[in-house]
């Protein structure tokens, strides 16, 4: 019998592991490796064998090495990182050749599906219109501004990532024209002022880069066609949200589903929790619950090629992360 791979879970927060991982997928570890017991931390590092360690597992709330504390793992290979963003601790280990796997396109799925369920409403203008009945009754029991429905009207992607992509690929079911623009100026092929400008619905991914902030601004928001929808599930602070709101309160015919803002919450006295055309969620679009179990299935999933010296599938390489900002983006 093959000797076990010698492994250990990483933490700051051992609460997230439990969260993540759950009791049976941390069974399933301690069967198919050699499982330091309990959680390194950086509180006891350095009282634990890790210079035996050859892989790692980790999720939310993983310790960013120090030089020193890498030196004593000289055995050390690969992270499994069941979440996505890893820009706060993988470039030390990317230096030494240790691979990062991160499920940051696990967690890509849920938010895409987020998404997907809002712009087909959005079609609709069906929160508009439920939010009419509720607050007028039987005199707001009327198709007087319903959308145009789900066929030949354009939908546009902002960015061009993993949860770009993903819901790209689920609108093909759909008879709509989707417009997908990168984050990059130089790879579009349509400017932002057009693509908000035509679009029934448009759907913020930026990668959350410094030079993002504030792209999404009055004359934008301005530009939308009647009825239109926009939904952030990107990050709050690429949106000039004063902007926003002004335009809002001007035009009540659009709707934002605003998933993220700046700051998050919003303060106590924002417009946004009052603006009866405006729809806050708590940073619900990813994972939740039982879906952080997949970033765990997809974490396990590669710790288990690795182990049968197959390809890596999520592996995080130097060009994918992002020289300012958190996230693993290719646009």
């Amino acid at each position: 019998m093959a000797e076990k791979i010698k492994a250990a879970i990483f933490t700051t927060n051992p609460e997230q592991i439990y969260r993540v991982y759950g009791e049976k997928r941390l069974k399933q570890l301690a069967e198919e490796t050699d499982l330091l017991p309990g959680f390194v931390t950086p509180e006891n590092f350095d009282s634990m064998p890790v210079d035996t360690i050859e892989v790692g597992f980790s999720t939310w709330g993983m310790m960013a090495f120090t030089e020193d504390q890498l030196d004593k793992m000289p055995r050390f290979k690969a992270l499994f990182y069941a979440a996505g963003a890893t820009d706060a601790f993988c470039r030390p280990l990317l230096k030494r050749n240790i691979a990062v796997i991160s499920a940051w396109l696990a967690n890509a799925r849920p938010v895409a599906e987020y998404t997907l369920a809002h712009i087909l409403l959005g079609m609709k203008n069906f929160l508009t219109l439920t939010n009419n009945i509720r607050t007028r009754g039987r005199a707001g029991w009327n198709k007087e501004n319903a959308g145009p429905g789900c066929y030949g009207r354009t939908v546009t992607l902002i960015g061009a990532g993993a949860i770009a992509t993903r819901v790209e690929e689920l609108l093909k079911n759909f008879d709509l024209n989707v417009i997908t623009v990168p984050s990059r100026p130089e790879r579009r092929t349509i400017s932002l002022e057009e693509a908000f400008a035509v679009s029934q619905v448009v759907s913020n991914h930026l990668p959350d880069r410094d030079d993002n902030a504030g792209v999404l601004d009055k004359h934008l928001f301005e530009s939308m066609p009647p009825n239109a929808v926009f939904i952030n599930t990107g990050r709050g602070r690429q949106v000039h949200e004063k902007d926003l709101i002004e335009v809002l309160q001007k035009r009540p015919d659009l709707t934002a589903i605003l998933d993220v803002t700046y700051p998050e919450p919003p303060e106590e006295d924002s417009p946004l929790y009052k603006l009866p055309n405006v729809w806050l969620s708590p940073h619900l679009a990813g994972s939740q619950n039982d879906e952080f179990r997949r970033m765990a299935d997809y974490a396990m999933e590669d710790f288990r090629n690795y182990a049968a010296g197959k390809p890596l599938r999520y592996q995080v390489t130097e060009s994918m992360l992002l020289t300012s900002g958190k996230g693993n983006e290719k646009c």
